[in-house]
């Protein structure tokens, strides 16, 4: 045992020289601890020495056979006491064997009769266990063919959701455990066609709902529409009363704040849509675990109907079908809207968005297109009124309506160019067929008709009939058509969009007077084919429908909904009325131009005059009469229809014509000389003309409105002129004093002209040679001193 290698030694890879001599070491220590041999054995046969190796390796075979025989000799007692005691045992196990053999023959003699028993006995258990698992088998079986009648009359009676329930029971709990393969295999083939009935059957029942709830979006749509005609009606009527209600001062009572609006619950009852079949459908498709399969089904569906929708019809104008066409549109999307709320995400709400720009931007393409072809404002406004409707109703379910708003801003426009155009038209009938005589008013209502209801007269008193009204028919014809442009203006202006009303109506307002109304008066006017009377009323009814701007101001805060009290602090005017009151002066002007053309024609009776007439004359010229006749006329017809200011302007006008008139024929080449008893002719025709002017003054009111030149003050040019040429000193003309006091509106170079035509006497001018030394008197030598400091002045 001291020969055996120390196993407490750490094993490590011994290098072994095989030059060295160490073989034999090298190998016992490697087998001593438990390393390959293989590197060793390797490099032997590698150095060219596998005798040595071997030899290396019997020397330590033999070495082992030593050491073991030592070992057994060492141990020999002990294996002889071993093998003694093993065949004692041996001898014990014999005579047991014999024993266990004598109890056994026993043991099955007296067993025989028991194990009959227990065969039988075996056999009964066995019977009873086939016969509980076979019933076990058959309740299963009946169990699951009871589910399957019991989901085939579901189906019979279109009661999917529990056939679904009965067929998830019987693929979970039953169908892995049906004993009976046959049963097993047929009723797992089933399920699936079952399934796929159940899907087809509940596809077909939403398809038919698609085609019913499109057949039917247009009945929706408009029903919606007619509640939001309602409401925006009543709106209207309850902004009216509460309007009249500040305007008479009293407080606005507001009749619905205490009540219960039913608006809404009262639309919803109306809009009694059935969406069960689409419930069911998605429910169906959830249970079969393809929900998502019907969610991209319906919006695609959706889709197309959508899109057959969006198609206009062609065969009819759109004016006719544009109603018809938004109501499917609203009926689809409120549809939609009642889907995405009570559905169970079957829509998305980003879905329902993208589907709602797509429409509203065919929607808006359309009407475009189609506002651009329209040529009359009214259709322009019928088809708006249905926009806006269509606006209320969507932005109350949730959609974002600007783009449709956007339309009508779009066209707001051309909508008023349009309403203008066909303004235009009917004010230049009216001018047309107008007589321009004073409207005259038999009966209260008419005048509660053509005056009262414009406010064209400042009293309220109700007047005597028959009444004769300061303007003609065209007057209160023309403001009912500013009135209803205000009402169609402010009728397609109220869609909610971003401006302020009243302001945008005015702007347009301002238009319609000064582009329709002035200019029709203009042209009227200048078209030459009035009468004198007929220009002095279309003056007159330019006058009235000047002052009448800003009721028609009023007229628009109020359809604007704005309160009489807020309009007239607004301080707005009209730039209109500045154009009317020019237009007015323009009249006037023409009025004065018509009467003096008139005055010319009897002016012409001067050439007439013998200005070398030896006598005074015992009365006023001829010309001078026709004149007086004239004016008379002038001065009563332009009283009854012209206020004083225009009476004022034509009148003087006129007078300053005549003065006018009277010296160019005295500075004209026709009047070569003239003697003073022509003069004294002139200053009785001065005089009758200054006796008409002063009483017509005061006649006519002018006085008592403190102007600083009357009538007379027009003449003072040619009546300065006659006492000049009266006088008996006419040269104190060239005393500063006495020319600023008596002749101040005389010029020099018209004076020298008509001095050098001027001979105090016929004979003087005309008369014999022997005249020609006769002493001249002392008013002719002051002439002829004036004379001379004229020209000397000149």
């Amino acid at each position: 045992m001291a020969d055996d290698p120390a196993p407490a030694q750490p094993k490590k890879r011994t290098v072994l020289d095989i030059s060295d001599g160490g073989l034999g070491l090298g190998l016992a220590a490697f087998i001593a601890n438990g390393e390959d041999l293989g590197p060793m054995i390797r490099q032997g046969f590698d150095c060219g020495k596998p005798e040595a190796l071997m030899q290396s390796l019997r020397g330590i075979v033999k070495k082992k056979e030593v050491e073991i025989e030592e070992l057994c000799r060492l141990h020999y007692e002990d294996f002889i006491l071993a093998v003694d005691e093993l065949r004692g045992v041996m001898v014990d196990a014999e005579e047991l064997k014999s024993m266990l053999s004598r109890e056994n023959s026993h043991l099955q003699q007296v067993s025989s009769a028991v194990l009959l028993k227990l065969d039988e006995l075996l056999e009964a258990y066995s019977v009873k266990k086939n016969v509980g698992d076979a019933i076990t088998i058959l309740k299963i079986c009946m169990k699951v063919i009871s589910l399957c009648m019991a989901c085939n009359n579901y189906i019979a009676e279109a009661k999917f959701r529990p056939a679904l329930k009965t067929l998830d029971l019987i693929e979970k709990s039953y169908l892995q455990n049906i004993p009976v393969k046959l049963l097993r295999k047929v009723v797992g083939r089933q399920i699936p066609l079952i399934k796929l009935h159940i899907e087809k059957k509940a596809c077909g029942e939403f398809n038919d709902w698609l085609v019913h709830i499109r057949k039917n979006a247009k009945q929706i749509g408009q029903v919606s529409i007619s509640h939001a005609s309602l409401a925006r009606q009543k709106d209207e009527e309850m902004r009216s009363c509460q309007r009249e209600a500040e305007e008479d001062g009293h407080a606005a009572l507001d009749e619905n704040k205490y009540t219960l609006d039913l608006e809404n619950t009262d639309e919803e009852t109306a809009l009694d849509f059935d969406l069960t079949p689409v419930y069911r459908a998605h429910h169906i498709h959830r249970c079969l675990g393809i929900g998502e399969k019907f969610r991209d089904y319906y919006y695609k569906n959706r889709l197309m109907q959508l899109n057959l929708d969006m198609q206009i019809s062609t065969s009819q104008p759109f004016l006719e079908s544009h109603q018809p066409f938004l109501a499917q549109v609203a009926g689809f999307f409120i549809v939609e809207e009642r889907v995405l709320r009570t559905a169970d995400k079957i829509l998305t709400q980003s879905q329902v968005e993208a589907t709602w720009e797509t429409a509203i931007a065919k929607i808006t393409a359309i009407c475009e297109i189609q506002f651009s072809r329209m040529g009359i404002a009214s259709h322009l406004l019928l088809v708006k009124d249905y926009i806006t409707l269509l606006a209320a109703v969507l932005k109350k379910y949730g959609y974002q309506t600007r783009p449709l708003i956007q339309i009508l801003d779009n066209t707001r426009d051309k909508y008023h160019q349009l309403l203008l155009t066909e303004c235009r038209k009917q004010v230049d009938d009216i001018l047309a067929n107008d007589s321009y005589e004073q409207m005259l008013i038999k009966k209260e209502y008419e005048y509660n008709m053509n005056v009262t209801s414009f406010h064209l007269e400042p009293s309220e008193a109700t007047p005597d009939f028959p009444y004769l009204a300061p303007f003609s028919s065209s007057v209160p014809d023309v403001c009912r058509i500013i009135r209803s442009f205000i009402e169609d203006s402010v009728s397609y202006l109220s869609y909610g969009g971003d401006i302020n009303l009243y302001d945008v109506v005015r702007r347009y307002l301002d238009r319609l007077l000064i582009e329709v109304v002035n200019n029709c008066l203009l042209n009227r006017m200048y078209a030459r084919s009035l009468a004198m009377s007929q220009m002095m009323q279309l003056a007159g009814n330019i006058s009235v429908l000047e002052q009448a701007c800003d009721l028609y101001l009023f007229y628009s805060a109020q359809q604007c909904g704005i309160p009489k009290r807020v309009a007239e602090r607004s301080r707005s005017s009209l730039t209109a009325r500045a154009v009317l009151k020019a237009s007015q002066n323009a009249a006037y002007n023409a009025l004065i131009n018509m009467a003096n053309s008139k005055i010319d024609e009897f002016m012409v009776l001067l050439d007439d005059v013998n200005w070398i007439v030896e006598e005074s004359p015992d009365s006023a010229n001829d010309y001078m009469n026709e004149v007086l006749i004239y004016l008379e006329t002038l001065v009563s017809t332009a009283q009854e229809i012209l206020p004083q200011e225009a009476l004022y302007k034509v009148v003087s006008g006129a007078v300053s014509h005549i003065s006018d008139s009277i010296m160019a024929t005295l500075l004209s080449d026709g009047v070569k000389r003239f003697t003073s008893s022509s003069v004294v002719g002139l200053d009785m025709d001065l005089n009758l003309l200054e006796a008409f002017a002063d009483e017509k003054f005061h006649i006519t009111g002018l006085a008592d409105l403190g102007k600083e030149t009357t009538f007379r003050d027009r003449l003072v040019e040619i009546r300065q002129l006659v006492n000049l040429l009266l006088s008996s000193q006419p040269e104190n003309f060239m005393n500063p004093v006495i020319r600023g006091k008596n002749y101040g509106s005389l010029d020099f170079k018209k004076v020298a002209i008509v001095c050098e035509k001027f001979k105090d006497a016929a004979d003087g001018l005309f008369g014999s040679l022997s005249n020609r030394n006769t002493k001249q008197t002392a008013r002719t030598r002051s002439l002829e001193v004036l004379k001379r400091r004229l020209k000397d002045f000149n």
